[in-house]
């Protein structure tokens, strides 16, 4: 029976990243040889270290954990404790007088100066601030916002209109023609013609006016109407008179 050769190929060494003859006897001869065990030494310590490089992580991991929960255990007693305070009444977390705790938002509100307070934080809050500051920065716009406001209802009063006195004349006539006799529009009498009306000049060559025989009944029917009605009136007043 014929046999044929067969190659038998390379083995690859991955601690030495190098090729060697895939038989016994290479093999051996590499591994006992002093690059093969120096790096595998160096495998061994780099593996040694990143697994108390990971052990330590996971430690530092476990020991924040455990710190952020104390926290979170600790903020949630105190508020626990706030808002029963606040359910009873108790107003020692107030900033001072005039707070008053607000259940919607769940923080002490000021009226005066409408500012809110965190009893947790200790910051305030303004809607028109829209922001968290200090217990300084609040009570500095508090101040100025009132100021402002101040001035402003100021400047908006109107003044008091200022009374108009007559002019008083010292010794001597008043200026313009004066009246001696009353206005009177009930005097039996007609006053006489004033000094300083305007005598109107007629015009000479005014025609007479053309009546016709209707116009002449009707003004003699109204005519005949006015006289019955001063006969008829005469009685209840007394003083009408025609002129």
């Amino acid at each position: 029976m014929t046999e044929y050769w067969v190659s038998q190929g390379n083995k690859w060494c991955d601690f030495c990243k190098i090729y060697i003859a895939n038989n016994p006897l290479s093999i051996r001869t590499h591994e006992i040889g002093k690059r093969h065990k120096d790096n595998v030494t160096k495998r061994l310590a780099n593996m040694q270290k990143e697994g108390a490089a990971k052990d330590k992580e996971q430690q530092q991991a476990a020991r924040a954990l455990q710190q952020i929960e104390a926290k979170a255990k600790k903020s949630y007693q105190k508020d626990l404790e706030n808002s029963q305070r606040n359910v009873d009444g108790d107003t020692s977390a107030a900033p001072g007088d005039g707070w008053d705790f607000d259940s919607t938002s769940g923080y002490y509100y000021d009226k005066s100066t409408r500012l809110y307070y965190d009893s947790n934080s200790g910051f305030y809050y303004s809607d028109a601030l829209g922001k968290w500051v200090t217990q300084e920065e609040a009570y500095e716009w508090a101040k100025t916002s009132q100021t402002a406001a101040g001035q402003s209802s100021t400047s908006q009063t109107k003044p008091a209109p200022a009374v108009a006195t007559a002019p008083t004349i010292e010794g001597g006539k008043a200026p313009g023609v004066v009246i001696t006799k009353p206005l009177n529009p009930m005097r039996t009498v007609k006053g006489a013609p004033s000094a300083i009306a305007v005598n109107k000049r007629k015009r000479e060559d005014s025609k007479p006016k053309v009546i016709s025989k209707e116009e002449e009944a009707a003004l003699k029917a109204r005519e005949a109407a006015r006289k019955r009605m001063e006969d008829r009136e005469k009685p209840l007043m007394g003083l009408y008179r025609s002129y």
